[in-house]
Formats: structure tokens, sequence, C-alpha cells
């Protein structure tokens, strides 16, 4: 089945999106093309990554009308905030999350890989290992949250319990099955049934549902679906397995530290992920990766 990966960026991560351009065009194999998502203001900054396998997609030609961006007053305008008709202010991460949804409901290919835009593919990836006999890979982790403590166990709850009320699951229960992961599959027909449900459960467009709360997790509603409303084990193969070791928090990393931190990735691993957040420069991993 065709695969894609999307991604879903911001001119803030645009030197690692471009990272992850580099290395995509290197080390990935099996897909038609690579999709990056972004804000309309955007467009002019990342249209020169576009090329034969990379399209630069508006979020205007995948959300409402009613959903738009405006400068953040308390971050004197250095932010951005989405304001609609429906419910609180969405920052980014939450406007990114209903691109990738919007996305994976509309486009031609089977399965969308979702990749977060400051991953580097460290080693050679041919997507076609995400299936196996029609099934897709489908990331799933029992007990995920038993881990956890406070305020993050709370907050995964809270998105648990959100997707279950969006899909209907009756009393909106939380779940403790994790299914959020940085580098992700998704099957494109599952999606449509998805936002269709959640169409059926809201009475309304599965859009203006999901941009009235600022409690959302795409991966959680996906996952929850997937297992309590879709009922086609066929179509998934469930996996703990996780493509891409994460780098989350913690001070700058030298170019040392991250070759370390690759040389200690499992060895189903193919991908590392060091959060913008952490101060890391760009020009570090790139050169740790092989990709000055």
């Amino acid at each position: 089945m065709p695969s894609a990966i999307v991604t879903a960026s911001y001119r803030g991560d645009f030197e690692r999106c471009r990272l992850l351009c580099d290395s995509i065009d290197a080390r990935v194999a099996g897909i038609t093309r690579h999709v990056i998502l972004v804000e309309a203001a955007d467009m002019a900054l990342f249209r020169p990554l576009a090329g034969p396998r990379r399209e630069i997609v508006c979020e205007r030609d995948l959300l409402p009308f009613w959903l738009k961006p405006f400068p953040d007053p308390l971050s004197l305008g250095r932010r951005r905030i989405w304001l609609s008709p429906k419910g609180l202010p969405l920052r980014g991460w939450h406007v990114q999350q209903l691109r990738r949804i919007a996305m994976a409901a509309t486009m031609p290919e089977a399965v969308m890989i979702s990749c977060d835009s400051d991953i580097v593919f460290v080693k050679p990836f041919d997507a076609a290992s995400l299936q196996q006999g029609g099934a897709v890979a489908f990331h799933r982790v029992a007990d995920a949250f038993s881990a956890l403590r406070e305020p993050a166990l709370g907050e995964h709850r809270a998105w648990s319990a959100k997707a279950g009320a969006l899909l209907g699951i009756p009393h909106g229960q939380a779940s403790d099955t994790g299914y959020i992961a940085t580098l992700i599959a998704w099957r494109t027909d599952t999606a449509r049934q998805m936002v269709a449900r959640i169409e059926s459960v809201g009475q309304r467009p599965y859009m203006a549902s999901l941009a009235a709360t600022r409690c959302l997790s795409e991966c959680t509603i996906y996952g929850r679906f997937v297992d309590e409303v879709e009922g086609r084990p066929d179509r998934h193969a469930p996996s703990q397995r996780n493509l891409c070791r994460i780098y989350w928090s913690g001070e700058a990393m030298t170019e040392a530290e991250i070759e370390g931190f690759a040389a200690t990735m499992e060895p189903d691993q193919v991908a590392v992920g060091i959060q913008s957040f952490t101060g890391t420069g760009t020009g570090l991993i790139r050169r740790a990766a092989g990709l000055a």
C-alpha cells in the first residue's frame, strides 16, 4: 500500500525541518512523497524545501475558514494563537494535530507516516517495513502510564478521557494504554472512519468538535478508535516498537553526546529526535548524523 510521510512544522523549527528533509532524502525508501504542513504565513519560508518528492501544504487548504492564526499578545507577538468561535484559543501544537488529522482524512495514500520536524533519520529506513500482509503497524503500549507521575499522568489521562468522549466510548473513561510516538503510522481509511465517528457522536463537523477543546492528543484518539470502536484487527499490527529515540529534556547536547546518544539506539530504531527546546544546535546534530 502506498505510504507518505507527513510533517507538521513552523518557522521556529525550519532548520530542523530542513535537516529532517535531508535525512529522508538520504535514508528513506518506500514512500510516494513527503508532505510538510505549515501556516500560510510560513509558506514562503518553507517553499524552497519542495522538490520532486516533497510538497509544502498550506493549512488553509486543510482547516476550516473560521479557525485563524493571530499574534499572541501574551508573548508580545513572538508566538501565534488560533482563534475560532468554537472554543478557547489554540496553540500551535494543537493546530499541528488538526492539520495531521485533516491530511490523513484526505490524502490518497493508504498509509500516513507522521513524523515530527525535529527528527532526523540516522539509519536506512524502508516504509514498507510498517506493513505486514495488508496490516499496518499500530503503535500500542499496554499500561503505558503506570510509570508516569503528576502532572504528566493527569495530562495523559485527560487526553485519553477526551478521546473517549469524542468517540462516544461509554462514559468517556480514560484508558492506560499508550498510543503516542513521534514517528508513527496511520491507515488513512481508518482515519476517515475516525473523523466520521467524531461527526456522528458530536452531531457537527469533526473539526468543530476538535477545535472546541485544548485537551487534545491525535494519537490517542486514533488509538482508542482502533482499539475500542473500529473492530478490525485484520487491518492493524499492534507493536510496541518505537522507531525513534527521543531526548525530551535536559541541557543542550554536545556533538560527542549526540553521537553517544545515537550509538545507544535500539536495533530497530532508525531515527533520533532531539527536542528543539533543549537548545541543542542544529549544526551539531547535522554533523553527528553524517549529513554536514
